[in-house]
Parts: structure tokens; sequence; C-alpha cells
């Protein structure tokens, strides 16, 4: 390399024809850095002899012309490489910036070989919680000025204030973690490590900071708790010092939770989605005090997060109320194992740079919740020898310092928890003394139900029964025992034969009695949690491992049904919130979850005039079309919509028509299973990623979209339950044994309710238009297609419309003042 000063640095921006092999410069902007200040600047346009494709001119504001009249690249080339020969380049995806100039320069007369830095790796490195790092958000997050995006000069510009900020962010942290981050730079692609070995020279070993430093770690020290604030009893009075907008619907919800709160042990209360209901039941249960404090519960994780970030933040702020985040130990960064990983050495780049990340997420939070990190699905092959497993013996090197345990200790004493569904039946069923004394809250408390199915039904992997066995077989001495695990052996492959030679689902009745017996019979220690898993009154089915296509995953579900009431500790108070309690004229919530007598009452439903329904008519049926024609449907009309360049939120029930729409379009787009999962997609269409999302599950009901001011909604199926799914039968039968009719009792209306919550999504704050499109034309062409448009109806305005109407009529609707 060239000779070069190690606190000189040169920021270059190019702007080019294209970003392809026969790119030329257009336009060039050089910002020069010394001693932390900028010193110079250079700006100029280059001719490039060829006209400019539209998205260039549209892109940069150059045009033909001017170009016309600017300098050839051999004209300004000596400038150019007097201000970038001694220092260090620096670009924003320096790969580019840096190969393009020195191909050019190259060719003039001039070796460009000075060392690079990379604003986008020093970003990820230093910025961990961010979720993109594209210089027009990062200049967002950082209050960077960016007047011209696409104009070298102002790029150049934006681009240097950025290193400018990342420098002063190294100044302030310890020097013990610069040190630690140089051993790991090797991990970064370019030189970037060369800005940080600057600050580390520089750097006083005694710059004050509120970092703790533990095993080489630096961690914030824990806050002090804060005295919390009376909350009102006046819900309007609360609102008001939290500084929210005043609303019926939301204060009528309020009053009917504060009266249920002073006199029911057990109640449920029914109000729409969109009236602000997470404080309506939040202050007025925050405002009678309970001793022993609110566990609030929510459908999905993503939801969880969601009330974390917003609603927890805010009464945190204003009241200082203690609210803690509860999920499972999986979910923390275990200290133990990420200081083991840092001692190891480690080829991987990615990873070695993830540690990086890490070692800087350290000083800024308070939780070790992962989830914080804003790309860790880039990260998720590392994930298993990182995370927390609920284990943390006495002798850990972080034992007072343990995310999980500091997490535990906090959710038994704080006044408000916030959970998921998932998480809170698993832990009931283990710890009941969770929910002691407390009030818990449910919300969207129908998704109960599938959250306790799933809780009940366990799976195993056949071949690793089968290993183990093996193994068994080699130590036991006992005959009789050798026999029970022989016949199991022959039973078991006997089964994975068939599932392999013809995909046979369900488990013939014969071969899970022989089971049933051996194990029963079984006296081996290693082998009683199959004993109690082949012992059960359930079916049993099979299927194909994700992992392997050769590895069979056996799975059961119990044929009774478990109910909320059988976990449910009898000395809690209970408040159950839901879109529906009374699911059908002859079914009810409360009755599915095992509280029949309890009280209950509902909201009136209000009218949405910024939310319209299109049933498309003439749409291909979807139970007479092929997965690949209706696919292609799909696409045609995405991509007619596309030209309204409005948000598009598209809703899907299976994840094999998802993928195979994301394969066909041409559109850029964000995909579920394919671009991370549902809280960072969520984050990413919000921020403008991408102006169409793709999604399945939690997108029906566990995710809100509240920032954009117009939004399409396109519900690709209706969402009925799967027939063959085994909480569908387990509760088919027990409403047939009620005399009742488990489609138009149940199925129908839970596929209403469903759809209910999914047009729901687009309708969270006052002003906001949605559009939503109904696809399935079995809403115009079945009886009971009928009775949902007439469901829908009661809050939105629905209309049949043909397929060549969809594009007008949304826009029409969309720009209505």
């Amino acid at each position: 390399m060239m000779n070069f000063r190690n606190d000189r640095y040169v920021v270059v921006d190019l702007e080019a024809t294209s970003t392809g092999s026969k790119a030329k410069i257009i336009q060039v902007g050089i910002v020069v850095i010394e001693n932390g200040e900028i010193v110079d600047q250079y700006a100029t346009d280059v001719n490039p002899h060829e006209p400019l494709d539209s998205h260039i001119k549209e892109l940069t504001g150059l045009t033909d012309q001017r170009l016309a009249e600017a300098p050839e690249f051999s004209q300004v080339a000596g400038k150019i490489f007097d201000l970038v020969k001694d220092g260090v380049f620096v670009a924003h995806n320096v790969q580019f910036d840096a190969n393009l100039l020195a191909e050019f320069l190259f060719f003039e007369g001039y070796e460009l070989r000075t060392p690079r830095i990379d604003t986008v790796e020093l970003a990820q490195v230093f910025y961990p919680q961010l979720e993109k790092y594209n210089l027009g958000i990062l200049c967002q997050e950082l209050g960077i000025s960016l007047e011209k995006a696409h104009m070298a000069l102002s790029d150049a510009q934006a681009t240097a204030e950025l290193f400018l900020c990342m420098r002063q962010k190294m100044f302030q942290l310890p020097k013990g973690l610069l040190e630690r981050l140089l051993s790991l730079s090797d991990g970064l692609l370019y030189e970037s490590y060369l800005v940080i070995e600057e600050v580390y020279q520089k750097q006083s070993i005694l710059v004050e900071h509120d970092l703790v430093e533990v095993q080489g770690l630096f961690l914030r020290k824990e806050k002090p708790a804060l005295s919390p604030r009376k909350l009102s009893k006046d819900f309007q009075t609360n609102i008001a010092l939290l500084d929210l907008e005043d609303r019926v619907s939301q204060a009528s919800f309020a009053q009917k939770v504060q009266g249920f709160l002073q006199n029911e042990q057990i109640a449920f209360v029914q109000a729409q989605t969109g009236i602000g209901k997470t404080y309506g039941y939040l202050l007025p249960a925050l405002s009678l005090e309970n001793e022993k404090g609110i566990l609030l519960s929510v459908p999905t994780k993503v939801l969880q997060n969601q009330v974390m970030q917003e609603e927890a933040r805010r009464l945190e702020e204003v009241f200082h109320l203690s609210i803690h985040n509860l999920k499972g130990p999986q979910n923390y960064l275990k200290l133990d194992a990420f200081h083991h990983a840092l001692e190891e050495e480690e080829s991987n780049r990615l990873y070695t740079r993830f540690k990086m990340q890490l070692l800087v997420w350290l000083t800024e939070t308070e939780t070790g919740d992962l989830d914080e990190i804003g790309q860790l699905y880039r990260y998720q092959q590392f994930l298993p020898n990182l995370v927390h497993d609920g284990n943390l013996p006495k002798a850990s090197l972080f034992w007072l310092e343990d995310f999980w345990r500091r997490g535990q200790k906090k959710a038994r004493s704080c006044q408000l928890l916030v959970t998921n569904h998932a998480y809170l039946v698993t832990r009931l069923e283990d710890d009941p003394s969770l929910l002691e004394g407390r009030l818990l809250i449910l919300d969207e408390a129908q998704k109960i139900l599938l959250t306790l199915e799933n809780l009940s039904q366990k799976s195993f992997v056949l071949n690793d029964i089968v290993d183990q066995l093996d193994q068994a077989l080699v130590r036991e001495k006992g005959t009789l025992q050798r026999r029970l695990m022989e016949s199991i052996r022959f039973e078991l492959c006997h089964l994975m034969d068939q599932f392999l030679s013809g995909k046979r689902r369900i488990c013939p009745a014969t071969t899970m009695a022989q089971l049933q017996q051996d194990f029963s019979e079984l006296e081996v220690q290693s082998f009683q949690d199959y004993q109690r898993f082949f012992c059960i009154d359930g079916e049993f089915w099979l299927s194909a491992s994700d992992l392997s296509s050769k590895k069979i995953v056996i799975s059961s579900s119990r044929n009774q049904r478990l109910l909320f009431s059988q976990i449910f500790p009898e000395t809690c108070q209970l408040l159950a919130v839901s879109a529906t309690l009374e699911i059908s004229s002859r079914v009810s919530l409360p009755e599915l979850m095992g509280f029949p007598h309890a009280a209950f009452d509902k909201l009136d439903e209000n009218f949405q005039e910024n939310q319209e329904i299109l049933l498309v008519k003439d749409f291909p049926l979807v139970t007479e079309t092929s997965q690949e024609d209706y696919a292609q449907a799909l696409v045609e009309v995405l991509e007619d919509l596309s030209y309204l360049e409005e948000p598009m939120l598209v809703l899907f029930t299976s994840k094999d028509l998802l993928l195979q729409v994301s394969d066909s379009l041409s559109l850029s787009h964000l995909a579920q299973y394919k671009n991370g999962d549902s809280a960072q997609l969520k984050k990413r269409f919000e921020r403008g990623d991408s102006q169409l999302l793709l999604g399945t599950g939690s997108f029906w009901e566990g995710v809100d979209f509240a920032t954009q001011p117009r939004v399409i909604e396109v519900v690709t199926r209706l969402p009925f339950q799967n027939p063959e799914d085994p909480f569908t039968k387990k509760m088919n039968q027990e409403l047939r044994l009620e005399g009742k009719n488990p489609f138009y009792d149940y199925q129908l209306p839970m596929a209403i309710i469903r759809l209910k919550q999914a047009i729901g999504r687009t309708m969270r704050r006052l002003g906001q238009r949605s559009s939503v499109l109904i696809l399935d034309s079995r809403m115009t062409s079945k009886r009971y297609g009928k009775q949902i448009s007439k469901a829908l109806s009661q809050t939105s305005r629905v209309r049949e419309v043909g397929k060549e109407q969809v594009f007008s009529k949304v826009q029409e609707f969309l720009h209505k003042q």
C-alpha cells in the first residue's frame, strides 16, 4: 500500500452510469477529514460521452446537457489523485466507489492503493440495533443532513458526518473495549479497523462512562428504580397525562373494565380492534393499585414487543412504573456462553463481526433481549451457542449480571409483567406461582385456545429414538427388557418405512396399541419421556423433519382438549378481552375456556368510514384452481396495484402459496420465511424498505400497522381452520357430542373473527385510510359468504367489484377527500 496518514480520511462518493462492469463516472464528491475535522471538499461533474438512462437521470437529477459541458475524467484525474493518495479511502459501500475510481485513475497513469474503510461495515458494528444501513436511514436515525441524496458531494458530506459520528462514539467507549474490538477486527472485510486503532491510540484509559467491566465485557449499570407516581382514578386524566387523544369508544371500554375489576373475579369484555384497547384496560387496572401486580398476556411475541416499545415505554416515562418483558430464556444472551465464544478462535467473518456487534450492544442494552438486535435473522446459525438455557450455576462468572436471572428477579416484584400466550401457558403448567395473587389480563383471549392445544402436542424424531434403542440394547442384560426394546424398535422402523414409501401420515391404531403396551412395561430410566409420550390417550401422526427429509417426526395430541380453567389458579383475578365473546348463538368463548359462569359485557362496534372492503366476484375460485394458477392470478393483481405506490399488506393462509407468489413477483417485496421474522419484517415495512409485504400467521392478528396514512390490504383466502388439524378435529367432535353444528356454530364464526381482526390491522388510528381487497370468490358464490359479508358490513362498507374495477376503486377510495 502507499504511504498514508492514519488521521487523514478521504471520504468519496461517485455517481455513475450504472453499477455494472461498464459503469462510467459522471460525478465525484470528496470530503477530507484531518484530526476529526472536515478540512477540505471537492466536487465535479464528469462527461461520460454517452447518454444517461432515465433511471439515472431521475435518481441523480443530472442531464445529458449538463454533463456535455463537464470536463473529461482525464482533466480532473490529477486533482482527484492528489486529494486521495495519502489518506484512508472512506465510502459507504466502499467496494464500488474505490474499485471504480482506482480503475479510472489507472487508465490515466495513477495507481490508487490506499487502505479502505467501509462506513456500512462500521455502522453495522457500532449501531447494532438498526434494521437497515443505507445512507438515508442512517442519516435519519442520527440527525445528519442529507439534502440532495444521490448527488456526489451531498452523499460524501453525509458519509463524512456519519463517519465522524461513529468516531465520536468510539471515543465514548472504554479503551479496554476498543482493544477487544481490535482483536476481532480481522473479521472486517476492509481496513475499517484503522479508525478504531486511531481512536484507541488517542483514547485515555480514564475516559468516563456509565459501564461496569466484568471479565472483559462492558455492561450498563443497573438503573435505580424511580419512585412510581400514582395514577388518577379518572381515565381521561391519565390519558391527558400521557398526552393522548381522548376517544369516546376507548373511554367507554375503560369504564366497563373498571367496573369488572372492582366487582368480578373472572370477567370477559368484547371490543373491536382499533379503539385503543391496551390503554383502555391497563390504565384502569394500574389505577386500582393491585399489590401483587398485573400480568398482561398478548397472542404473539411480535405484539409483546410492540406493547413494550409503545404503551409500556410511555407508562414508564410518565408514571415511573416498574414494567418487565417476560420471555423464555432462549430470547436472552447468556453472558457465560458469549464470554466462552470470545475466547475461541473463529474463522467465520460473519460470526466474528457479530461478536463485535454484541460487544457494542452490551454497552447499550438493559435487558439482554436479543430481539433488540436489528438484523438478528442474519446470525441465526450462531445463536444456539449464545442464547440462554435457563440454567445458571452459582459459580457463573456473571451471576450478578446475568440478564435472565435479573429478569426473573424483576418479574417477582414489578407492577406490570408483559408476556405472550405461549410462554404463559407453558409457565403455568410448570409453575402456577407466576400468577399468584396477580390480575391476569388476556388480550385477544380467543387465541389461547390454539395455544393450549399446542401445549398438549408433543413431538419426537423417530430416527433419534431408534438410535437410542440401539445404544441401550448393547448395554441391557435383562432378557425381558431387551425383548421389549426390540419390539419397540421393530414397530418404529415399520412406521418409518410406511411413511417413506407412501407418506402415510396417521399412525395405525394397532401399531400404537403395541407401542403403548411395550412402553408401559419398559423399565429403562432414560426412556421415561418416550414412555409418557406413547402412553397418552390421543392421536399420533407422522411428518418429515424440516431439517432432513430422511428424518421422520412423530407427533401426538391428547383426545381431550385442555381448558384454560384447568391451569388457571383460583386465587387470581382474570380479565379476558376479545374481539368477540359470542362466537355464535350456541357457542361462547368463556365456555370454551372453561368459565361458563363468567361475567361478560360487550362494547357496541363503531362503523369505520375510512375503511372499505372490496369483494372480487370474478376472481378464480380457490377450491377449483391449481395453486400455480391461483398464485399467478394473485401476482397480476399485486403488480397492477403497485402502480398506486401505496403500502400493501398481503395475507396468506398457506406458506406454500406465499412462497410461490414471492418467487413469481417481479416487484421488490418483503416475504415471511425469506426476509426475516415477523417483528423484523414489520419494522422494515413501516420504515419504507419496501411497499409490499407478504405475510401469514401473526400478521392476521398480532401486528398493528399504524404509521402509514394509507394502506392496501389484500386477503388471498378466507381463513378457515384446516379440517385435518388435530385441534379442529377435536373441537368438531366436542361440538357434535353437544348436539351443535361444528361448521356454522364454530368454524364459520371463527373465520369471521379472524377476518375482522385482519381487517383491523390497518385501521389503527384516526385519519388512516384502508382499502381491503378479499380475493376469495367464495365470498360471493357460497351461501356462507353472504353471512361473512353481512358480519363485515356492520363495521365497514362492503362492495362487490369485478377484477377490471379493482385498480380504479382502490385508487378512488384511498385518495377520496
